[in-house]
């Protein structure tokens, strides 16, 4: 069996987020949605347990399309660690600019010092979602615009629900 992960804070996670996984779902067999709770970082927009909430309602609406191939985890460590635990053999990241794939290009020689057996794969996004961000996506959630197309699929109602909404 051939898996991978892909991870990020998703802090939510976003209709960007689940194109990429729709997409690593064409290349391997398993593809876990790996949610990195990074002590680095201030807690967050959602909690860690939102998060993995949010997430494993896109991934149900993404197992409907891709035949059960996805999985929503929350991790706490080294991506590579996580990738290793888990029997992935690639890490996968969406790249939506040349921004993006220089931080990930740097992040992706980081990982092959840990672990050399681990590739990482680039899935640039397609064009139409290029701009969207879990950054722009907590700011239509701040201002009220809770019918963006641009949530992903299956988590609009909890959002509503965390927020008070």
């Amino acid at each position: 069996m051939k898996a991978c992960i892909i991870p990020g804070s998703f802090d939510p996670v976003t209709k960007g987020h689940t194109e990429l996984f729709k997409a690593a779902s064409k290349l391997f067999d398993k593809v876990y949605a790996v949610i990195l709770v990074n002590s680095e970082k201030k807690s967050g927009y959602f909690t860690p347990e939102q998060r993995l909430q949010l997430m494993k309602a896109a991934v149900d609406k993404i197992n409907d399309e891709c035949g059960g191939k996805a999985e929503a985890v929350l991790y706490s460590g080294l991506t590579t660690d996580c990738a290793l635990e888990l029997g992935a053999s690639h890490i996968v990241k969406g790249v939506r600019n040349a921004n993006d794939f220089a931080y990930e290009y740097d992040l992706a020689q980081i990982s092959k010092r840990f672990a050399p057996s681990l590739e990482t794969v680039f899935i640039p996004s397609s064009p139409d979602l290029a701009c969207v961000s879990s950054t722009y996506v907590r700011e239509l959630i701040k201002y009220g615009k809770l019918d963006s197309p641009d949530f992903a699929d299956g988590t609009t109602e909890l959002i509503k629900s965390y927020i008070g909404k």
